[in-house]
């Protein structure tokens, strides 16, 4: 299994929250938000993601016409 890259997932990471002390820890990003009931920015096109709309119903609205 491959080690995740802090470093490396900082440079794709699309999170605009500057002060996250997640940004890049993929698997805290993960489990935060979901315990939040929420979804990390990186499942969000850049602009939604702005928003910092990252509910359950956001994603659904966003995919729901693509899938």
């Amino acid at each position: 299994m491959k080690e995740c890259s802090e470093e490396q997932n900082q440079q794709i990471c699309n999170c605009t929250y500057e002060p996250c002390p997640r940004k890049g820890v993929c698997c805290e990003c993960i489990q935060y938000h979901w315990k939040m009931g929420e979804l990390p920015a990186c499942l969000f096109p850049d602009e939604v993601e702005k928003t910092y709309d990252r509910s359950l119903e956001k994603f659904i609205e966003v995919y729901k016409d693509k899938v």
